[in-house]
């Protein structure tokens, strides 16, 4: 196993909930999360949704594989029955996540046909018992993702049910993404950006349930606008930010975990991505896999456009090597106020 170059030292941090990357389909790979690894120590990683019934009768490494440097990592799956459900989380549990989390968000057509994700809002009962058998079946924590509501059950009242019976099941974290989801008529692009945020809804939640951490999500991108509402809730989980401007990450420890720890440049957290991306390429992943996840790394820096045209480029050829990222920060100015993360204030 390769020694990544890096300013972080890997020993896992404590599971912690303060601040997470949401889970993200084609996004949250076990590459990205890496990259995001080099970036911020002590914030949680999630991967992209698992089909319970894939984790029973897939390929489990290809699911479930990851880099002992993601730590600390949790899995989210998708189901709706308690058995398989039960069944892939012992699995999971089994592959050392830290963490299993049931997907009650997600509102796109071919996920809810599975009946998996936000629909299942509607059936809280059958949640709980998914849960309460998740619970039974290993020692790991179980978490639920959800909305505020779904169509027309979308008051408060609904929110309060469904989160009482994710209570009494043996749940004590829930993540609340701040919308309601639309379940015909918009795609999941739209769902993220339609329907308004209320984050008052995830407030109230809290206050009525004191004895749950309830984490946040939707529409938070700036890190210090995101602190405000830590005087409401538990923690914070960021979705597309994460992925559309990676390097924002490298200042969360400082301000959300208050780690003194120097923050790296860009160039730094590069560099030491380099001999992830030739592990990756000698174990015969081709480059491209895992280079699309730096695109943005060098956003608003001198020679970003030149670095992202080279890689768009050439990793795409089947021919490609790492050589190609290394092309690609050739091509990147060397000024070095604009490698290092903007000052944030504390918390």
């Amino acid at each position: 196993m390769f020694v990544a170059r890096s300013t972080h030292q890997f020993a896992p941090s404590p599971l912690s909930r303060r601040f997470s990357i949401a889970p993200m389909m084609a996004y949250t790979t076990r590459d990205f999360r890496y990259l995001a690894r080099l970036l911020t120590r002590h914030t949680l990683l999630y991967t992209e949704m698992v089909v319970a019934q894939a984790v029973i009768h897939g390929d489990r490494e290809r699911l479930l594989g990851y880099h002992p440097q993601e730590h600390p990592l949790a899995v989210q799956l998708g189901g709706s029955d308690p058995a398989s459900l039960a069944e892939a989380a012992r699995i999971c549990a089994d592959y050392g996540y830290a963490e299993i989390n049931l997907n009650v968000g997600c509102p796109s057509d071919r996920v809810q046909q599975g009946k998996i994700g936000a629909v299942l809002m509607a059936e809280p009962d059958l949640v709980a018992r998914c849960v309460g058998a998740m619970a039974n079946a290993c020692e790991v924590p179980i978490t639920v993702k959800t909305r505020i509501g779904i169509d027309d059950q979308d008051d408060y009242r609904f929110l309060h049910h469904f989160v009482a019976r994710m209570r009494d099941a043996g749940c004590r974290s829930l993540t609340i993404h701040a919308r309601k989801a639309i379940l015909a008529g918009l795609s999941p692009k739209e769902n993220r950006d339609i329907p308004p945020l209320l984050y008052e809804r995830a407030y109230a939640i809290k206050k009525d349930f004191p004895e749950l951490e309830i984490i946040l999500n939707g529409g938070l991108r700036d890190v210090p606008e995101m602190m405000t509402h830590l005087d409401q809730v538990d923690g914070l989980m960021v979705g597309r930010e994460a992925y559309q401007n990676p390097f924002f990450l490298a200042g969360v420890d400082g301000v959300v975990f208050g780690d003194p720890a120097p923050a790296p440049s860009r160039r730094q957290v590069a560099e030491a991505f380099l001999p992830y991306v030739e592990q990756r390429y000698a174990e015969g992943t081709h480059p491209k896999h895992v280079l699309r996840h730096a695109l943005n790394l060098f956003q608003a820096v001198p020679g970003a456009r030149a670095y992202r045209r080279h890689l768009s480029s050439h990793m795409n050829d089947p021919q490609a090597t790492p050589a190609v990222f290394e092309q690609a920060l050739a091509r990147l100015g060397h000024d070095d106020h604009a490698t290092t993360p903007s000052p944030l204030p504390a918390s």
